[in-house]
């Protein structure tokens, strides 16, 4: 199966400090990949550099085979993200902000495609509500629409159920099965959720001071490590000290 990113030794320093320390790893379509961290592991700023927000300082990221260094603008296009850190506009609405960013993607029958993510998102009693007054599984379902307006091909996804009560998260976490399968998007799922991302990734990456540390399917890594559960792996992980590096 063909890879829809491809990451190669992807670099990241500030002055000497190194934040991302030559990482490498491919998600393909039609997948869920997991990256799993403890804070300051350099998750969030491989986010930021495949957004095209932070540059590489070495290292190529590749969207269907195109470098996004060299066609920028077009590759960006089919890129979108979801933080809990980054908001969307309090004054406008949830309508006025999906069409905004829309029309910043240009995109085509857009009546059409907010009216798809309505009806996906249950977004119809918010629809036309002041964003900044939802509570936040509202503002995390309107912000989930905004990340999807473009139809991406690769969706960033950093904490997408942070804060969220079990209903919406499960909510989410179903939305976003069934979207992967009948879009065949590629999806990299950054979270400390760790019941979330066993069941939603196949596959994980361990990230830690700026490396990779380990990589495999949840089971996998829970067998191999000897541990309970995904969970236990992730703080075996974070407390060892720095044997990795």
């Amino acid at each position: 199966m063909k890879p829809i990113v491809e990451v190669k030794n992807l670099i990241k320093n500030y002055g000497e400090k190194e934040a991302v320390k030559s990482i490498s790893f491919k998600i393909n379509e039609d997948e869920i990949l997991g990256l799993l961290g403890p804070n300051g592991s350099g998750k969030t700023t491989t986010i930021g550099m495949m957004l095209g927000l932070l540059k590489p300082t070495s290292g190529d990221i590749l969207i269907e085979g195109e470098k996004i260094e060299e066609n920028r603008i077009e590759i960006l296009k089919k890129i979108n993200f979801i933080s809990p850190y980054i908001e969307l506009p309090k004054k406008l609405t949830v309508k006025q902000n999906l069409i905004v960013f829309g029309k910043l993607y240009k995109i085509k029958k857009l009546d059409q495609r907010i009216e798809y993510l309505t009806s996906k998102l249950r977004l119809e009693d918010i629809l036309n509500r002041i964003t900044g007054e939802l509570s936040s599984g509202q503002k995390n379902r309107a912000s989930l629409a905004k990340s999807l307006i473009n139809d991406p091909k690769v969706l960033l996804l950093d904490e997408p159920t942070a804060s969220l009560d079990p209903e919406i998260g499960d909510f989410i976490r179903s939305f976003l099965e069934k979207y992967k399968k009948e879009k065949k998007i590629s999806i990299l799922l950054a979270s400390h959720n760790m019941n979330e991302v066993t069941r939603l990734c196949k596959s994980i990456l361990m990230m830690k001071d700026g490396k990779l540390i380990d990589s495999g399917n949840p089971e996998m890594l829970i067998q191999k490590h000897g541990r309970k559960n995904l969970e236990e792996v992730f703080l075996k992980l974070s407390r060892s000290k720095n044997e990795y590096n």
